[in-house]
C-alpha cells in the first residue's frame, strides 16, 4: 500500500499517519501546513507544502510516490467559522475534494478513504444515529462534509473508484503528548483552558431533555480514528470497483457534558471547583451518539480507548504545550 495522507501534518492527521505506517503502508504526507505543523511529521516520511485546491501538485506527488492510495483528511473544520466565511470553506472542503478527485482520476489513483463528519447529521431526535439517519446538517461546515461524499459517490460510479467516508464524532486525546490538539474548540481543552486562567468551567445549558440535563454526545480517541482509517484502507485494497462505503466513527455510548467536565476535574486535581452553567448555544442538540455497529461489521472495527485514556493522554499533551 502505498498512500497520500492530505493534512497528514494536522491533530487527527498525524495519528493516522503513523497507525498507516506502522501497519505496513508507505505513506507521504501533502499539507499546506496552515494549520498543521512540519514537526508532526515522522522521520522518513516525505512532507508535500500543497493545497487541495491545486491539482498539479497534487497529481504529481501521486506520480511521483507511486500512490495507490488517497486518505483525505485536509478541510477546514470550525463550524463558527465555516458561518462566517461560507464561500471560503466551500473553496477548501468541496473544490478541494473535486480537485483531488480529478486529480487521482488523472494518475490513476481508484481508492479514497475521506474524513467526514457527525456534522453532516444536524440535530437528529434518535437515540443512536445510524448512516441512514436524514442529514440535515446545519452549517456550511456540515453541508461541505455532506456534498464530499457525495462527490466521491458519484466519482465511485462514473469511474470506478472505491471510496469509504468516515463520519467522525467526538474526537479527543492524543497518542503522544507532543501529538496532541493545540486548538481550543472541543470540550475537553477548552475546560482546560479556563482551569489554566483560574475560572470555572462552562456548561452551556442544564434544560435539556437528557438524564442530567446537559448534551449528551459520543467522544471517541484520536487513536481509534486512526486506526478506522487503516481499517479502511485495508477494506479498499480488496473492494471491488464502484464500493461507496459510508460509516460512523464512534464508541456508541453517549456521555454527558456534566459527567465529562467532572471526570476532567477529577483528573486535573480540580475537584473543589464548581462549573458554571451559563445559556444553551444554538444549534446544539440535546442527544448525539452514534451506532457503531455497520463500521464492525463491514471492517472488523471497534473502538479500543475510554473517557479516561482521552482525558488522561489530552491533559498530558495541554502541559507538554502549555508548560
Amino acid at each position: 500500500m502505498s498512500w497520500l495522507v492530505t493534512g497528514g501534518a494536522g491533530y487527527i492527521g498525524a495519528h493516522v499517519v503513523r497507525a498507516m505506517r506502522d501497519g505496513g503502508a508507505s505513506v507521504v504526507v501533502y499539507d499546506d501546513l496552515s494549520t498543521g505543523s512540519a514537526d508532526r511529521v515522522p522521520e522518513g516520511v516525505p512532507l508535500i507544502v500543497g493545497s487541495v485546491v491545486d491539482r498539479g501538485p497534487l497529481e504529481q506527488a501521486m506520480r511521483d510516490h507511486g500512490v495507490t492510495g488517497v486518505v483525505h483528511i485536509a478541510a477546514k473544520k470550525q463550524v463558527g467559522e465555516s458561518v462566517e466565511r461560507p464561500l471560503h470553506y466551500y473553496r477548501e472542503n468541496v473544490t478541494g475534494v473535486q480537485t483531488l478527485l480529478e486529480a487521482m482520476t488523472a494518475a490513476g489513483v481508484d481508492r479514497i478513504v475521506f474524513s467526514s463528519s457527525a456534522a453532516v447529521y444536524g440535530m437528529p431526535d434518535v437515540d443512536l444515529v445510524t448512516e441512514d439517519t436524514p442529514c440535515v446538517p446545519m452549517s456550511p461546515y456540515g453541508e461541505t462534509k455532506l456534498v464530499g461524499e457525495w462527490l466521491i459517490k458519484a466519482a465511485a460510479t462514473a469511474y470506478g473508484m472505491r471510496g469509504v467516508s468516515l463520519r467522525y464524532f467526538n474526537v479527543a486525546g492524543a497518542a503522544s503528548p507532543e501529538l496532541s490538539d493545540t486548538g481550543v474548540f472541543n470540550l475537553i481543552p477548552m475546560v482546560f483552558e479556563r482551569l489554566e486562567a483560574g475560572e470555572a468551567p462552562r456548561i452551556f445549558g442544564d434544560d435539556y431533555a437528557t438524564p442530567d440535563g446537559t448534551c449528551v454526545r459520543d467522544y471517541i480517541h484520536v487513536q481509534d480514528i486512526a486506526s478506522a482509517h487503516l481499517a479502511a484502507a485495508r477494506y479498499l485494497e480488496q473492494a471491488p470497483s464502484g464500493t461507496a462505503l459510508t460509516l460512523n466513527v464512534g464508541r456508541g455510548e453517549g456521555s454527558s457534558v456534566r459527567e465529562m467536565v467532572d471526570r476532567i476535574l477529577k483528573t486535573t486535581g480540580h475537584e473543589d471547583v464548581v462549573p458554571e452553567v451559563t445559556g444553551r448555544r444554538a444549534g446544539d442538540p440535546a442527544r448525539v451518539v452514534a451506532s457503531a455497529d455497520r463500521i464492525r461489521d463491514e471492517l472488523g472495527w471497534t473502538a479500543r480507548y475510554g473517557l479516561n485514556e482521552m482525558i488522561e493522554s489530552a491533559w498530558q499533551g495541554w502541559r507538554h504545550h502549555h508548560r
